[in-house]
């Protein structure tokens, strides 16, 4: 006897179909899975077993053989213990083939029968609905994820039992909202505000920037002197995600298992903080079962690298095909996956290894071979990819006691919000989002310089060498200072303040 159902399964962060074909033959009792089964797909066997059985429904007899289909793609996780049993049960006629067929199951079962919330649950969804299929089973705890896809009919169970009464007509749909979800910004209680930072009016102006225009962010400074108070605050004056954006981060969070235990969609900016110990591949994505990794979860959002030359240089070379492309592509043997990772930058150092280079009233040290080797564990294609690199020094100590309070978050996110509105009218026919991602043959169309500003940057590129890519560079983050300033044109008062956040030539040369 043959009994067909199908679920769905994870291919980088896309998904596709699975046919799930239980057979029952003559024979020595016995239970076997194929279709290049994991261990933890491979144990299915003894689960599954005994939710039939704990569910009170009988388990079919003879020599039971379970084929995932296509048989040459690797299939991993517990997603499949749903479709499994019910096609298990379907062999015995306790429940209707051809309504099984119409549906896509998902989730792990519990020994009980209970239905376990599984990770993938939305691009999964968005996979099934793409093949054709409108109706949908998956665990009750997945609702609020699964729920964010339209056009499919959603049943939400929490056991076996549950399942088998929606395919014999007694389960209700799932009840979706009826509004779209309230997005947010990180919360501020979390990350922070902009007034509790003391001074560096320098380094608040050049993070205004980075978030008006989505730049990446190199801060160099001594110790204490606030660049990793200055990176957490980022997030404060970021705009909210749009729904399509939100999304796109949901379904990398949901892949990465992120969402377990959470509801529905990711509503603010990701801020990922990873140590300095990091290993390459989790940086960057792979592993035995490839996963996005720390650039691809900060996706739309903001990756912050303390300590950068700390990093392993091979780590951190790998992030410049994504800083330039928005992607990250991984060739394995099981194949070639392509993971978004379009985020933010922004990374701090100190000047020297000891961190005193140049700070009045303390010894540095470290001699010039020394900072020199330490410089140049960042190499020159990496920091041309940095739009805004800037010194800082520590904070005089009037600024410290002074608690007159700085300008908040608030008031620098309504100028940001409102250079992106600019932003987003100029972009309104292109799939761009801000300054940051114009390509290089569009340059000449958004970033036109006046004839001023161009012997302004003719004469700074003469003088330090800049390469091709970081006079793109400089005219982006140009282009955004004339959006906060409201200016149609790029002045080369734009440019000016453009050319001096390429600053980090001048520590190099200093070494």
């Amino acid at each position: 006897m043959l009994a067909l159902a199908f679920s769905a399964a994870m291919l980088g962060i896309e998904a596709y179909v699975v046919r799930v074909e239980a057979d029952s033959s003559a024979g020595s009792p016995g239970f076997a899975i194929i279709g290049l089964p994991d261990r933890a797909l491979g144990e299915a066997r003894e689960r599954v077993r005994a939710a039939i059985f704990n569910s009170g429904f009988a388990y079919p007899a003879g020599r039971l053989l379970v084929n995932l289909s296509p048989a040459d793609v690797r299939k991993a996780g517990p997603a499949f213990d749903l479709a499994i049993a019910l096609a298990l049960i379907a062999i015995d006629d306790q429940v209707d083939r051809q309504t099984l067929q119409e549906f896509i199951a998902l989730g792990e079962l519990a020994l009980d029968g209970k239905l376990q919330p599984v990770s993938g649950i939305l691009p999964m969804v968005l996979g099934a609905r793409n093949a054709g299929f409108a109706k949908l089973i998956v665990p009750l705890a997945n609702a609020d994820e699964a729920e964010l896809v339209g056009g499919v009919e959603l049943y939400a169970v929490d056991s076996l039992q549950s399942a088998l009464a929606v395919l014999a007509g007694h389960g209700a749909k799932w009840r979706r909202r009826t509004a779209d979800p309230v997005l947010e910004r990180a919360d501020e209680q979390v990350h922070g505000d902009l007034s509790d930072v003391r001074g560096q009016l320098a380094a608040k102006r050049a993070l205004e920037i980075a978030a008006a225009g989505g730049h990446n962010l190199l801060l160099v400074g001594p110790p204490g002197c606030g660049k990793t108070m200055l990176a957490r605050r980022l997030p404060s004056i970021l705009p909210s995600m749009s729904l399509h954006e939100a999304l796109e981060v949901t379904k990398i969070y949901s892949v990465a298992g992120l969402l377990v235990g959470n509801a529905g969609i990711v509503r603010a900016r990701p801020f990922r903080f990873p140590h300095h110990t990091i290993s390459q591949t989790a940086l960057v994505g792979g592993g035995s079962l490839v996963k996005p990794g720390e650039i691809s979860l900060a996706h739309h959002g903001v990756l912050f690298l303390d300590e950068l030359p700390e990093f392993s240089r091979s780590a951190i070379e790998t992030m410049r095909q994504p800083l330039e492309e928005g992607t990250v592509t991984i060739a394995r043997a099981a194949g070639t996956f392509s993971y978004p990772a379009r985020f933010q930058l922004v990374a701090s150092m100190n000047p020297c290894p000891c961190g005193y280079r140049g700070v009045r009233g303390a010894e540095c040290r470290c001699d010039d071979a020394i900072v020199a080797k330490y410089v140049s564990k960042l190499s020159g294609p990496l920091l041309d990819r940095i739009d805004l690199q800037i010194e800082i020094a520590r904070v005089p100590f009037d600024d410290m006691v002074r608690y007159d309070g700085g300008e908040r978050s608030a008031s620098i996110r309504a100028r940001v919000m409102a250079a992106r509105e600019r932003e987003r009218a100029r972009f309104a026919e292109t799939a761009l989002t801000c300054n940051a991602e114009i390509p290089g043959n569009a340059m000449r169309r958004y970033c036109a310089l006046d004839a001023a500003a161009m012997r302004l940057l003719a004469q700074a590129a003469a003088r330090r060498q800049f390469s091709a890519r970081a006079l793109d560079r400089i005219a982006r983050v140009a282009r955004t200072i004339a959006d906060l300033a409201g200016a149609q044109a790029i002045c080369a008062e734009h440019v000016a303040e453009a050319i001096q956040y390429r600053s980090l030539e001048r520590l190099g040369a200093a070494a």
